[in-house]
């Protein structure tokens, strides 16, 4: 589901190949993807945007008991919000590396920023080959780098 929100969005030139699910009990409460260009906000990746419609879903801003999944290792941004939303859990497809191959900075602030050391059990790697054939469907378009 984060790999279709994924495309949805880079095939609508909305951003980058991020794509995002919250799950809670079995249930997805909340979704969105990259909408940095069709927004011009540069703060709206995939995981706020599903935090973000998971808040308004569930009428609240602690989302204990949820996990995300999402198409790309989160960023320093989005690993803080999630944080914040009290998110349980990540499940991520490409790495930070992956996120850079492909025109993304995200290393530049993972190095500033570090600590994910620290977060052991919180950030969990599942599905990066299906999310790596997104990143190259992403290359493959023609798109606005940022």
């Amino acid at each position: 589901m984060a790999i279709a929100q994924a495309r949805d969005g880079i095939c609508n030139g909305h951003g980058g190949p991020f794509g995002s699910v919250i799950v809670k009990d079995g249930e997805v409460v909340g979704q969105g993807h990259n909408r940095v260009l069709a927004n011009n906000d540069p703060t709206c990746h995939g995981e706020v945007a599903a935090i973000r419609d998971a808040g308004t879903r569930l009428g609240t801003f602690d989302l204990s008991g949820c996990e995300l999944y999402t198409t790309g290792e989160p960023c320093h941004m989005c690993l803080c919000a999630c944080l914040w939303a009290n998110i349980d859990r990540i499940y991520y497809g490409c790495t930070i590396e992956d996120n850079g191959r492909i025109g993304f900075r995200d290393d530049k602030f993972d190095g500033l920023f570090s600590g994910r050391d620290k977060l052991e059990g919180y950030l969990v790697q599942m599905d990066r080959e299906a999310c790596l054939s997104l990143f190259d469907e992403y290359s493959a378009l023609e798109h606005k780098l940022y």
